[in-house]
């Protein structure tokens, strides 16, 4: 698929358009219409190409720049490249996707996570926490985890929303992953209350840090005695 036109793929994204899609994405902030299997489908016919993926991204189309992020290469940006483009990534998918898919693969991860978890932009700070998130499960080694907990025991509750969410997935690893900080970090749910009342779907784990923290150290123990 060499060659393909910013434009071909564009129109190709507004063919796919379905207003009920939208409806519903429009509830959680994101502008587009776009099913996201079809838009899967289109990247894998794809395949990486990084320069598309740029062309893409600068048309400031969500959907284009979901697109984009799953046919780029995640280690050709630079920093300050990345830092830029989550930082013009107004719709949440956006931004999930590309903190999840592109910089957590890049060699900037770490510096940019430092970066932006002490950036003033809450949305800036949320792909901080999350990217120390994935650092608590996967690679804790460095990390000041009870300095974590004192952040989000004083800040949490009153964090604007995607903010709250990122500190509360991080407050629920630190209790998942490390025995010895489970009841402090349980204890801080408790008392904060952040998402206590949240809807959960049936056969979902609530997010609520005390329930899921419970029910993820639950699955672990099963593993191990299965």
């Amino acid at each position: 698929m060499a060659g393909t036109t910013v434009a071909e793929v564009t129109a190709e994204l507004a063919a796919l358009e379905d207003p009920k899609a939208r409806a519903v994405n429009e509830r959680h902030g994101d502008d587009h219409g776009v099913n996201l299997g079809k838009l899967r489908a289109i990247a894998k016919r794809l395949k990486t190409q990084q320069d598309l993926a740029v062309r893409l991204w600068e048309t400031d189309d969500t959907a284009a720049r979901l697109l984009a992020v799953l046919i780029c290469r995640p280690k050709a940006f630079g920093r300050d490249e990345l830092d830029a483009m989550l930082r013009e990534a107004r719709a949440p998918k956006v931004h999930d996707w590309l903190v999840n898919y592109v910089v957590k693969k890049n060699p900037h991860s770490e510096e940019l996570r430092v970066a932006w978890l002490a950036d003033s932009d809450p949305v800036v700070a949320s792909a901080g926490w999350a990217l120390t998130t994935e650092r608590v499960a996967k690679n804790p080694d460095g990390l000041d985890l009870a300095g974590l907990l004192d952040v989000v025991e004083a800040e949490m509750k009153d964090a604007p929303q995607r903010l709250q969410w990122a500190m509360n997935h991080c407050l629920a690893q630190i209790g998942i992953e490390h025995d010895g900080l489970r009841t402090r970090a349980v204890g801080i749910g408790e008392r904060l209350e952040v998402l206590k009342d949240y809807p959960t779907s049936p056969g979902c784990t609530s997010p609520f840090a005390p329930v899921w923290i419970a029910e993820m150290v639950r699955r672990k123990d099963a593993a191990k005695t299965a």
